[in-house]
């Protein structure tokens, strides 16, 4: 078993090569040796029934391994039932949507919150275990919901949090967005040992296999004092570097499945990652 490397969305060059439906994804990347796919509901569900059946059919018949990111207007901390009700939907349809591609799991973000951290996360678990129960009673168990590392400081997803919310199913895993642990940490995620640590404790609280087979997000991030400002590409300044996370997976084993979010070159900074990967695994 190998690691699996693929983008976040339609890279700009998929449609610079005269594609325009996301059902031609899986081929495309294929055709770059690239073996992974995160399809963005980010800005809401909105896929029919019948293109998400094409992208999952296309997708095994190529060998991509599929996940679906939900909305971003899920907010697990929320005071507001309107909010929390919208919630509920969203990660419902996101789910179904997998059920429908064959994708294996749902990235999600836990969301921000005006309470002290605390009190805030008390709150996102009781909304939260109402989700998992309503997972239950519409029969959309079977895929994993990926709970994300943020990037910003008054975001809810410290990797604690994160860690805490998946001790609640074996259902729910985490989704390691480096480029986020970076700018929350005023430029961490440099060196083997610090990309090491997360593996380590994954681990530690969660179990190996989870370690060893990790959803990561990964790209170059600019960041503030508030954290995450803006993403760029694998040729820009800014961190953090991918070689010590590649190396880290390589020398201890891990196969995880990494996403890269570049700003338009995602699947060539995937490919990137997957070359050095690959070299270092047949060293």
């Amino acid at each position: 078993m190998v690691a699996h490397f693929g983008p976040a969305g339609n890279p700009d060059a998929f449609y610079e090569s005269g594609k325009k439906a996301s059902a031609e994804m899986p081929e495309w990347l294929a055709g770059l040796g690239l073996n992974a796919y995160e399809y963005q509901c980010s800005r809401g569900v909105n896929i029919r029934q019948e293109t998400a059946q094409i992208i999952g059919e296309k997708a095994a018949e190529f060998g991509i391994k599929l996940s679906i990111h939900a909305p971003y207007y899920i907010s697990l901390a929320t005071e507001d039932d309107t909010i929390a009700a919208n919630t509920k939907r969203h990660f419902l349809k996101s789910l179904q949507v997998a059920k429908w591609m064959g994708a294996d799991r749902v990235v999600f973000h836990i969301g921000g919150g005006k309470q002290e951290r605390r009190a805030a996360m008390i709150r996102v678990k009781r909304l939260f275990a109402t989700v998992l129960e309503d997972i239950e009673k519409a029969d959309l168990t079977g895929v994993f919901l990926a709970a994300e590392t943020m990037g910003k400081q008054n975001q809810l997803g410290t990797l604690a949090e994160v860690i805490e919310l998946c001790k609640m199913s074996p259902w729910v895993i985490p989704a390691v967005d480096f480029g986020h642990l970076h700018c929350v940490t005023g430029g961490m995620y440099t060196t083997r040992q610090e990309f090491e640590a997360v593996f380590d404790e994954v681990g530690s609280q969660l179990g190996d296999e989870i370690a060893r087979n990790l959803h990561i997000h990964f790209s170059r991030i600019e960041f503030t004092k508030g954290g995450e400002k803006r993403h760029w590409t694998f040729d820009d300044p800014f961190g953090p570097p991918h070689e010590p996370l590649i190396e880290v997976c390589v020398a201890r084993g891990f196969v995880p499945r990494i996403i890269c979010e570049s700003a338009g070159t995602q699947a060539i900074d995937a490919k990137r990652m997957q070359d050095l990967y690959l070299s270092l695994l047949n060293k």
